[in-house]
Formats: C-alpha cells, structure tokens, sequence
C-alpha cells in the first residue's frame, strides 16, 4: 500500500504539472456528438444547417457539436520474469508499473475508461476497461504486485487476446522489453502480423522498456549471464573490447528491428531505459502525434 501511495502522488504530480494537455491534446476522442442546435451566425459552414428545424422555424439554425470523448485506454503490460532485472535498484517491472500509473491517472483525469492485460507466455490477468480512481488503483497495484504463473513472454498471444477481449476501439500501450521476442525473419514477421491485426481495430503504441546493462556490459571480466526466461546460461569475457562492442551492436541492432516492424505497421514506438526520466520522451512522442493530426 506505501509502494502504490508514493507511486500515486508521484504520478499525478507529473500529470498535474506536465501531461494533462499533451495527453488532451493527442486523444480527442473518436468524433463530435451533436449537442444542440443554435442560430445561424455570418461564418458558419453551410455543412452545419439543420434543414428540418430552419424549415419549421422560418429562420435558419445550425447544429453545434460537442468532442465526443469517450476513449479506452489500454494497458497490454508484460511481466514475465524478465522484468525482474534490474540494475541500480530499478527493476523493469517497477518502471513499466510507474509509467502505467502515469498513463492511468492521465486517462481518468480526462474522464476516459482504462483496461488492463498482464501477460506472460498466457493471459495473467484482465481488468475490464473502467473509470475512476479506485479502479486505477487496482490497476497499478495488479501491475507492480501481480504474481504470474509463467515466465516467459508470448507477445503474440497477448495482442491476440486483446483482439479478441476489446469490443471497441482502444488506446493500446503494449509495454515490454521485447527481450524474448527474438529477432529471426520468421519471429518479425509473426510480431508484424500481429500487429497488424491489432492496428485494423485499435490504435497502438509499442513502449520498450530496457534496463542500461542490456545496451552495454561493463568491463568486469568473466561473468555468467542466465537468462532470467529460459534459464539458459552464457559466460561471456566482458573485459574483450570485442565482446563488448559486438553485444552493445546485437543490442542496437534487435531494438532497430523492432522500431522498423512497428513504423512499417503504423505502430508508434517509444524506447525507454530505467536510467533515464521517461516523461520527455513521453510529451516528445505526444506531440509528433499531435503534429500527424493538425
């Protein structure tokens, strides 16, 4: 309850202080609703008259509409046993659990409803999509204490799920490390299917979460590397200067693939490490978005 509280204050600080706009500005809602009807006024369109109400009041009149703002925003958050890596005191899944609190509180702060799927290589858990406070609550708190079954990553069956849970249109973050996703043709192409499923239906935003000592090793010498996943176990010479540029290259090269499949499916992508503020790059990804849309 202290982890959520402080986690809490934390977040809906930032979104008081810096988000609030940045997120109403990018999510407006799916359309206009129409409101009511009001005189004619020099300068508005003629696309707006209400022909029925002009013709029985012998004046002319023009519908005015309202933003329709009801909006699902949908946390697709992965906890396998990857996320428990963490170097500097910061697991991955601690990071992902703050910047989904971020995006809660922003989303029922402008009256949208929020859902949550947490996965591993199955479905962990499903909160329908809900507003208010206490539900959101209930959200972080099932995303920073959730035990899983599984551990390992099927990011596959997880946007499948979705597809097939979602009835309406929806925000979705899909928020992972994409560390098991592998990066083999056939393995890119499985992601960028479904991917492209999801973004028929649903607007998507791929957001990566990455912990600094998976970019880059530092010279310590030998080490023994388990896969927190498969339990497979690598010993690598971290003090060859060729073991290390070659792994910080595999590195950059697997997080390359993965913005390039995205961009190719219309899925934004945010790259984040746990060593680095999250919220500028936040409001950055914002307004490129809101950029697209003006």
């Amino acid at each position: 309850m202290s982890r959520m509280r402080q986690l809490e204050i934390r977040t809906r600080r930032m979104v008081d202080d810096s988000l609030a706009g940045a997120y109403h500005s990018v999510f407006k809602g799916r359309g206009m609703d129409f409101a009511e009807v009001r005189e004619y006024s020099p300068g508005d369109e003629v696309r707006t008259i209400d022909w029925n109400v002009t013709a029985r009041a012998g004046k002319t009149f023009v519908k005015k509409y309202t933003e329709e703002r009801e909006l699902t925003i949908f946390l697709l958050v992965d906890i396998s046993a990857s996320g428990n890596f963490g170097t500097g005191g910061r697991p991955k899944r601690d990071f992902a659990a703050e910047l989904a609190s971020l995006l809660a509180f922003s989303a029922i702060r402008n009256s949208d409803k929020v859902g949550l799927l947490l996965f591993t290589d199955r479905v962990e858990r499903f909160l329908p999509p809900k507003r208010g406070r206490r539900h959101v609550m209930r959200v972080v708190r099932d995303v920073l204490c959730f035990e899983p079954h599984g551990v390992r990553t099927d990011t596959i069956k997880a946007l499948d799920s979705a597809n097939r849970i979602l009835h309406r249109r929806a925000i979705v973050f899909l928020i992972s490390d994409f560390a098991a996703r592998g990066d083999s043709p056939a393995a890119r192409a499985q992601l960028r299917r479904a991917l492209r499923q999801t973004t028929l239906r649903h607007d998507v935003i791929a957001v990566q979460v990455e912990d600094p000592r998976e970019r880059e090793l530092p010279n310590v010498g030998i080490v023994a590397l388990e896969d927190a996943e498969s339990g497979e176990i690598v010993e690598l010479d971290t003090g060859s200067a060729e073991v290390r540029r070659r792994f910080a290259a595999v590195a950059r090269e697997r997080g390359a693939h993965l913005v390039s499949d995205c961009r190719a499916e219309g899925v934004d992508t945010l790259q984040l490490r746990t060593d680095q503020p999250y919220l500028p790059a936040l409001r950055r990804l914002f307004k490129q978005r809101e950029h697209r849309r003006a």
